[in-house]
């Protein structure tokens, strides 16, 4: 069985791209730059209000973002 057959599959809500365009406005007037997958998922974490579980600390840098690094 494929990985992919076994997990459900879920559309992007609309606000993702609202998100996108806010974070991608804030990290670059303070003089900051998150790559574009990072600035997505960041977007998709804010839209769906959850907590993004990475060891990046680049993400800390997004305001209001919830992060949490479990390898500490």
């Amino acid at each position: 069985m494929n990985l992919f057959e076994t997990l459900p599959c879920e559309s992007v809500p609309e606000a993702v791209g609202d998100h996108y365009g806010r974070v991608k406005r804030e990290t670059e007037r303070r003089g900051l730059s998150l790559d574009e997958n990072d600035l997505w998922i960041a977007a998709t974490a804010l839209a769906v209000n959850v907590v993004l579980v990475t060891r990046d600390s680049d993400f800390r840098r997004v305001s209001g973002l919830r992060v949490e690094d479990w390898t500490k």
